[in-house]
C-alpha cells in the first residue's frame, strides 16, 4: 500500500500481476508515453499525465479495480496518484512495469 494524497494505491508484483490475469476481473491500463508495447490482455492505452482528462475511459464505478502500468513503474505512480485523488479507491500500479515483467520472461505485445 502506497499512502498518497486523498488515499491509497496498491504496488502489485510481476507474480501478483500474473496471477490475476488468470481470472482477469479489472482494467488494465498502459500509460506509458510514448508507446512501447503492452502486456497481454491490456484494455486500455492512456497517457499517464492524460488520466484525469480522460476518465470516460475508464469504470464508473470508482471502487472498480484498476491496474496501471509504464516502462519503469514511474509514469503508472503518478496516474496512480492522480485517480486517487480523483476518488477512485482500487487502484493498482505494476512495481517496475514493463521492464520488470520482462525480465520475469513475461510476454510483451509489440
Amino acid at each position: 500500500q502506497v499512502q498518497v494524497d486523498g488515499g491509497v494505491y496498491t504496488d502489485v508484483s510481476v507474480q501478483k500481476l500474473h496471477s490475476l490475469l488468470e481470472k482477469k476481473d479489472f482494467v488494465l491500463v498502459n500509460v506509458h508515453v510514448p508507446f512501447d508495447g503492452n502486456l497481454p490482455q491490456t484494455d486500455q492505452s492512456i497517457a499517464y499525465d492524460t488520466i484525469g482528462q480522460n476518465l470516460d475511459k475508464l469504470p464508473s464505478d470508482k471502487n472498480a479495480r484498476i491496474v496501471l502500468y509504464c516502462r519503469s513503474g514511474h509514469m503508472s505512480s503518478i496516474a496512480a496518484k492522480e485517480l486517487v485523488k480523483l476518488g477512485y479507491t482500487n487502484i493498482w500500479s505494476l512495481s517496475g512495469g514493463m521492464a520488470a515483467w520482462e525480465q520475469a520472461g513475461q510476454p510483451v505485445e509489440r
